[in-house]
């Protein structure tokens, strides 16, 4: 996967956690609070990554 593609799309994820934690603030609804969180997580996860591993067996 290019660079260019993960950082888009680690950007849409973020604004979208941004944009469900505020809609869920205002409007006091708990569950797109909990939708904000999970675009928060997928955000992370996806800006780290996952490490490849070797088998040096």
């Amino acid at each position: 996967m290019s660079v260019v593609y993960r950082i888009l799309i680690a950007l849409v994820l973020l604004v979208c956690a941004i944009s469900a934690y505020s809609f869920g603030n205002s409007a006091g609804l708990f569950g797109f609070i909990i939708l904000g969180f999970l675009f928060e997580a997928a955000f992370w996860l996806k800006l780290f990554g996952r490490k490849k591993t070797t088998n040096k067996a």
